[in-house]
């Protein structure tokens, strides 16, 4: 099957790379700020009548909400952004399933990517955070109010010293997967834990080529209390051929080319036994993941070897 492609076609693609930064920037903030007061409103509900019923009734909304700010994202990047996407795997896909999400992770523009192409494709995406995102403003908030998971990823070293804080986490995803079981919902991991860059690489002494380590904590822990749930595994993997573009090269147009693929991927029904601090399990869901680390590595040179071609 030959792979979708949105050839450029912005209307404002014709201005100024730092015009159309400017523009898509107020458009986002002003996006963001609108839908963000309605979010807030309801989660504002949320709190003051808590219980399943109402979670029930609100989550929805509140998930809608997000959805229409991703399509007023979308809208601006559509209006300012020339950019050829190159995507293939998303078409068979269900809005009323739910979805377990691998990515590779290289830019804050890998967030923007994922949610314009899998917006109203599958339920809106909950990712795993750092703690310290909750602090960002405004969105941390929304984040918060979206029931996304933050994680402290405590270094080896503190958990040397600390096991007892293995478990924060442990607590943290088993919260957001108890909400998560109401509605329809896709789990969205990084599953590197930060973003790519050669030091990263060369500090962890990668054994893949343009991939960091995966972890498994947060995965194996999703699928141990969520597992079942689960109708597959959506494994996406994103090559930016002319390098991965910082947030405000995105702003200004420069990502010319985008390259997606999306696998969906049945999940083995040992990886969701055992109970939540089950080691054996971990392992288990380790070992599936370090082979799916090795396919991706190969897709990544290969989709990176065919961008190359195409353009010499």
């Amino acid at each position: 099957m030959s792979p979708d492609r949105t050839e450029p076609s912005a209307p404002l693609g014709w201005l100024p790379a730092p015009l159309r930064a400017v523009l898509g920037l107020v458009l986002l903030v002003v996006n963001t700020l609108f839908w963000c007061l309605l979010l807030f409103v309801l989660a504002l509900a949320r709190l003051v009548l808590p219980g399943r019923t109402v979670r029930r009734l609100l989550d929805p909304l509140l998930n809608a909400v997000a959805t229409a700010w991703i399509a007023g994202n979308s809208g601006w990047m559509r209006l300012t952004q020339p950019t050829v996407w190159d995507v293939q795997g998303i078409d068979a896909l269900s809005y009323e399933g739910w979805y377990l999400v691998i990515c590779n992770h290289q830019s804050w523009v890998d967030i923007f990517v994922l949610q314009h192409l899998l917006n109203r494709r599958i339920p809106l995406l909950k990712f795993f955070l750092k703690q310290e995102l909750i602090w960002v403003p405004v969105m941390g908030l929304a984040w918060w109010a979206l029931d996304f998971p933050f994680m402290r990823r405590h270094s080896e070293q503190v958990l040397r010293k600390h096991p007892e804080k293995r478990f924060e986490d442990l607590e943290a995803a088993r919260r957001a997967c108890a909400k998560f079981e109401l509605v329809p919902t896709s789990v969205m991991n990084f599953v590197e834990g930060t973003r790519f860059t050669a030091a990263k690489h060369d500090a962890q002494r990668s054994p893949y080529t343009h991939l960091l380590k995966p972890k498994a904590g947060a995965l194996a822990t999703t699928l141990q209390l969520l597992g079942a749930r689960f109708d597959s595994l959506l494994d996406v993997t994103i090559v930016y051929p002319a390098g991965a573009p910082s947030f405000w090269q995105f702003m200004r147009g420069d990502l010319q080319r985008v390259v997606v693929r999306a696998e969906r991927r049945a999940i083995p029904s040992e990886l969701h036994t055992g109970g939540v601090e089950d080691l054996g399990q971990r392992k288990r869901v380790q070992r599936w993941l370090t082979e799916l680390w090795r396919a991706k590595d190969a897709r990544i040179a290969e989709l990176s070897g065919a961008a190359a071609r195409r353009t010499a």
